[in-house]
């Protein structure tokens, strides 16, 4: 095991040597000719990848520009031959054959170059220009040692493969002569040895053959038909064996390349010359020239390409028009100089798009390829991408370049960059071109929704319907798609919830605490419409804030927070309600007593309310106090009171706002003994809502009155002790009554008349049996132009005599939910001695009274102060 580590970490060392010696680049060599599925080099072993990794990371070749004939195995991660290779298709005569490849690999993104070297093999044979090639020499005139030349073979393979020798069939008259020079490379010739006797040979057919220096060799032959001919003796001559010519390569059609001039020494026909051209090299351009035949004018007939050929041979044979013709020879060697006529070429080779908008600096976004076909400065190229943010080009190898990120993207800002990457050679004009890329941005959750304000102010009316829409609340999320995508909720986290400090019911209804605004409210959860769950009531609840959370769909989610102010708007739908009175007290210059409440039901509109006047009284002397509250406020509990009957003048009148009844003159006997009147308490809202009470006032003599008073007293103490829940029933009336009779007794022992007198008088003496319900105490702000308060709805039944008006307190409330309700009466009853001693305290004042006074109690006792069944009772 340690033997098998050991050799894998030297193969590692070796690798990694041999690539930083290579330069980074990985060569390999393969025969051309070789099969498909011939293995090149294990190029996944040689680039470090272990076993598998190849086809994970997608191993794959880049050859731009020209079609590939190997291909990388995705399995093994092995080099093959893909389809057939000819060297001399792929690199024609340039030696050695060497293809450019790019390697991709993938997660992380990298390239690799690849160098594959195509070599040569013996699968051409020469070939020479002509089958057959006909010769004219003229007998005897020639002289052994005139040569000939002749036209090469001609062999596409390269090195030892395409070094030639030529061989000539026997023959005693002709041979061979091979010469080599640097100008004008190889230049064959038929070398005449003997002279020629056309009446013994007239023609003579040889075979010349040219073989290659390959392994096997090959071979190419070529057919001279050599007729010989007679008299003209002298050949056309060239002052030069070679011209050079150099010709742009965009030079125009009809350019003149060279005019040649040849001269023969014969006379008449024999010196007469054409001139007549052949294309050496390259082969297959045979049209691209031409040359008159009388001139020697050599000019261009097609379009001339460095990048394509950049040098030209080509022979002028130059014949005389004697009898026997003969020919001299030249050859012309045309060099194409190269000019800026191309473009760079920009290609992408790889583009990987959408780019996350939290891409870090430095993501690679695109492969490029740039070339040029000039040579030189034409050929060098510079590129830089347009605009130069937010990305940037780097080199990575010789004509290829990286489009990384150099700046960080916002794709709220820009979604989709247009690049353009732009190349320019050096030449004179320069030439450029461009290659555009489209970038789209891909989105990220970056972004938390945003409301259009921080707080909203809503107005709602109360008792709106339930389901009805409040208000439209709308968040902003730049992203897209999921991203940006907002649902709308409640977020019952942080509310606050504002109720009426007098509303009815409001304990109740907010439980002794706060209630989550989504009891009163909801939000659609798209479009963010703000909807009430259930009608609004001003008086349990008047500001309502909470908050509303916009939450996108994105991963993980953002969120945003408004806060809603909801104000319910108080609408005139409490009808005024009477209150029973707070009590009353005796003051100097007259006599006055609050009213007593007694309502026929609960929740009814009107009640009686008892008061007692004496006669004589002057105006403006005060006689009762009509008490009202209103649930609403504002104009709404604003309250007024009218005299509704007795209409005219009659002697009593009501404040507009205080709701004081005083007398409107001085009272007689003639306005009988008792007076009925009707007022009505209205609001100020729209529409008004009213409540009516009944005041019965009973006109009394002055001590009648007086008398009056002092009962009241006792019984506004036990209204007072109703108030804190006391009830007196029947058990304690019975008691009272006992009091009375030992208390008489005692008093007046002496005098059984008297005694049986008191008895009676305690016997009809008034009485103050008050029925309460329990409630809380009243909180009244009355003044003089009305009552601005809230209590708790309740209802009070009392008898009150004649007192002297009494001035209110006022008292102003703060907006707090109310007061948690008094406990039950039955909890509160106190004892029976306690009971007693308290009318105790009454009886003897009384019987001190009647003693004093014995003829005004008789008076008195004769006319009780309460009608029917004494006092009523109201619940």
């Amino acid at each position: 095991m340690g033997e098998r580590c050991c050799a894998a970490v030297v193969r590692v060392l070796v690798l990694q040597a041999a690539w930083a010696l290579s330069g980074g680049q990985v060569r390999y060599s393969v025969p051309e000719e070789a099969k498909a599925g011939t293995v090149v080099g294990r190029l996944a072993q040689d680039l470090g990848l272990e076993a598998g990794e190849a086809e994970a990371r997608r191993l794959r070749l880049v050859a731009p520009g020209r079609r590939a004939s190997v291909e990388v195995s995705g399995a093994s991660g092995a080099l093959l031959v893909s389809s057939r290779l000819d060297r001399e298709e792929l690199c024609g005569k340039s030696a050695p054959c060497a293809l450019r490849l790019e390697v991709l690999l993938e997660r992380p993104l990298r390239v690799f170059h690849v160098q594959l070297e195509v070599t040569d093999i013996n699968d051409n044979a020469p070939v020479f220009p002509a089958a057959r090639k006909n010769l004219s020499i003229t007998e005897f005139t020639t002289l052994p040692g005139s040569r000939f030349p002749l036209e090469g073979a001609s062999d596409v393979d390269i090195g030892a493969n395409a070094q030639l020798t030529y061989t000539l069939s026997p023959s005693e008259h002709f041979s061979l002569d091979l010469q080599k020079t640097e100008e004008d490379g190889e230049s064959l010739f038929l070398v005449l040895r003997k002279s020629l006797d056309r009446e013994t040979i007239p023609v003579h057919r040889l075979v010349l053959t040219a073989t290659d220096g390959g392994r096997p060799s090959l071979t190419g032959t070529l057919e001279l038909v050599i007729s010989v001919l007679d008299v003209n003796d002298n050949m056309p001559h060239f002052n030069q064996s070679v011209y050079k010519v150099q010709l742009p390569e965009n030079a125009e059609r009809g350019t003149l390349a060279i005019r040649l001039n040849a001269t023969d020494l014969d006379e008449g026909a024999n010196s007469n010359i054409s001139y007549s051209l052949q294309i050496l090299y390259p082969q297959d351009r045979k049209d691209i020239f031409r040359i008159d035949q009388n001139s020697g004018e050599i000019r261009l007939t097609g379009d001339l390409d460095y990048e394509d050929v950049n040098l030209y041979r080509l022979q002028v044979d130059a014949t005389d028009k004697g009898t026997a013709p003969l020919s001299g020879h030249c050859k012309v060697v045309l060099e194409v100089l190269d000019v800026n006529d191309n473009a760079p070429e920009v290609w992408v080779t790889s583009l990987s798009v959408p780019v996350p908008e939290d891409a870090s600096l430095g993501t690679v976004v695109a492969l490029l390829s740039v070339s040029d076909r000039d040579s030189g400065e034409n050929g060098r190229v510079r590129c830089w991408v347009w605009p130069a943010s937010p990305f940037g080009l780097e080199a990575t190898f010789a004509g290829s370049y990286s489009l990384v990120l150099r700046e960080a993207l916002d794709r709220e800002r820009v979604s989709e960059y247009e690049v353009e990457v732009r190349a320019e050679d050096g030449g004179a004009p320069a030439l450029r071109a461009s290659r555009g890329l489209r970038v789209p941005v891909s989105d990220v959750n970056d972004n938390a929704p945003l409301f259009a304000q921080a707080v909203y102010t809503v107005l709602a009316r109360e008792n709106n319907a339930a389901g009805a829409e409040l208000a439209r609340l709308w968040a902003r999320d730049p992203d897209e798609a999921a991203n940006g995508r907002v649902s709308y909720s409640v977020w019952d986290g942080g509310l606050g919830v504002g109720g009426g400090g007098g509303a009815a019911g409001s304990s109740s209804s907010f439980g002794g605490g706060w209630r989550p605004a989504s009891s009163y409210v909801s939000v659609d959860a798209e479009s963010g419409r703000l909807w009430a769950l259930q009608p609004l009531d001003y008086e349990e609840l008047q500001v309502l804030q909470f908050e509303v959370r916009a939450v996108d769909a994105g991963e993980p989610p953002l969120s945003g927070n408004a806060t809603v102010q909801l104000f319910v708007l108080d609408e005139n739908d409490n009808a005024p309600a009477l209150l029973p009175p707070a009590g009353s007290a005796a003051e100097a210059g007259g006599v006055a007593a609050e009213a007593a409440v007694a309502l026929a039901g609960a929740g009814s509109e009107s009640g009686t309310l008892w008061a007692w006047a004496a006669w004589g009284a002057p105006a403006g002397q005060v006689v009762a106090k009509i008490r009202a509250v209103d649930a609403d406020s504002g104009y709404n509990a604003w309250l007024r009171y009218e005299l509704w009957e007795p209409r005219g003048k009659g002697p009593f009148r009501v404040g507009l706002y205080s709701g004081e009844v005083s007398t409107a003159r001085a009272l007689d006997e003639a306005d009988g003994p008792r007076q009925r009147l009707l007022i009505v308490v209205r609001d100020h809202g729209e529409p008004a809502r009213s409540a009516t009470a009944t005041l019965s006032v009973s006109l009394l003599e002055a001590a009648e009155a007086a008398l009056a008073a002092g009962s009241s007293s006792s019984s506004l103490a036990a209204v007072s002790r109703s108030a804190a829940g006391v009830e007196l029933g029947a058990g304690a009336a019975s008691a009272a009554t006992n009091v009375w009779l030992v208390v008489a007794i005692c008093a007046v022992s002496s005098l059984f008349l008297l005694a049986v007198v008191l008895y009676g008088a305690s016997r009809w003496a008034p009485r103050a049996a008050v029925l309460s319900a329990p409630g809380p105490t009243t909180l009244v702000c009355a003044s003089e132009v009305g009552s601005w308060s809230y209590s708790q709805r309740h209802s009070r039944s009392l008898c009150v005599a004649d007192g002297a008006a009494k001035s209110d307190l006022m008292v102003f409330s703060p907006n707090f939910p109310p007061p948690p309700p008094a406990p039950a009466a039955k909890d509160a009853q106190p004892e029976p001695s306690a009971l007693l001693d308290t009318v105790s305290a009454h009886t003897l004042l009384n019987l001190t009274y009647s003693l004093l006074l014995l003829p005004l109690l008789f008076c008195a006792l004769s006319s009780p102060c309460c009608e029917g069944d004494g006092c009523l009772s109201g619940a």
